[in-house]
């Protein structure tokens, strides 16, 4: 059974205690079968497994979905318990931030200002605060986050490396229903008709991938996933082609291929790793 902690002091004499890697696994709870892969992939390389389910209002903007964001602690406990998980931290708001929201915040850079940041200002600002205090306070070996977010991947390993943070950050392949939608806690927002239109994004990263297989350039990779998400209830933000650094092309080699739409009122996003092939 995990132990579940609510305080900084209560997490701090587990820490103590622990023997062995410690793995960290960060979540704002509503758990699906991703988290459950990051669950096993840290069971797999660590010897102490933490969770935490933290749903943090800094990342956050002020038209978005705080208070609906599902909050399912007990489910929660349940999949941490079968996933064999050690300790499980879940602290209130006034825990994590005592003194009200942190006037000091991370700057994520360049990066952190596009794609997501882009269309959600401050958003990476929040992620990394956020993340840096739950790495001070877990002070883990090892710490895996799951590639459908991948911008915020790319971000926290630039944050880790830039400030000597001692702790491996492992990326784990995204989770698919069989139908191919990527797993997200906002799913459960989506109608029957807005989970058919939300198909658009994987289908769109899968004609992109396509075409890179066939040994197309990155203009004709574009356009071929361009013309997979044209449907009528699916509203695009954002699609590009990037580096394996989020850095814009020239791209060739391994490259990352990414989305993000609107489904009715909730925004998904996914991506997909492709390789390009050298132009002459």
């Amino acid at each position: 059974m995990a132990e579940v902690l609510h305080t900084r002091k209560e997490l701090a004499a587990a820490r103590e205690a622990t023997a062995g890697p410690v793995g960290v696994v960060m979540t704002m709870g509503a758990l699906h079968a991703g988290h459950e892969a990051l669950l096993r992939a840290a069971r797999e390389r660590a010897g102490h497994v933490i969770v935490t389910i933290f749903v943090n209002p800094l990342q956050f903007g002020p038209n978005e979905d705080f208070d609906r964001y599902p909050r399912t602690l007990d489910s929660d406990l349940e999949i941490c318990r079968r996933a064999g998980v050690d300790v499980v931290f879940a602290p209130s708001v006034s825990e994590m931030y005592p003194e009200g929201r942190p006037a000091v915040r991370l700057d994520p850079g360049p990066l952190g200002e596009d794609l997501e940041g882009l269309s959600r200002p401050g958003f990476f600002h929040g992620v990394l605060t956020v993340v840096m205090k739950l790495l001070q306070l877990t002070r883990p070996d090892l710490a895996f986050f799951g590639e459908k977010d991948f911008q915020q991947l790319t971000l926290v390993r630039r944050m880790v490396r830039d400030l000597d943070v001692p702790t491996e950050v492992v990326g784990v392949p995204t989770v698919r229903e069989p139908d191919g939608l990527a797993m997200s806690s906002r799913n459960r927002y989506l109608s029957a008709e807005q989970r058919r239109a939300a198909l658009s994004l994987s289908a769109a990263l899968r004609a992109g991938a396509a075409a890179a297989e066939r040994g197309e350039d990155a203009g004709t990779v574009l356009a071929a996933a361009h013309r997979a998400f044209d449907v009528p209830d699916a509203r695009l933000d954002y699609l590009v082609l990037t580096d394996t650094e989020l850095e814009p092309g020239p791209v060739a080699g391994p490259a990352r291929l990414l989305i993000a739409a609107w489904v009715g009122a909730t925004r998904l996003i996914d991506n997909t790793a492709i390789h390009l092939a050298p132009r002459p």
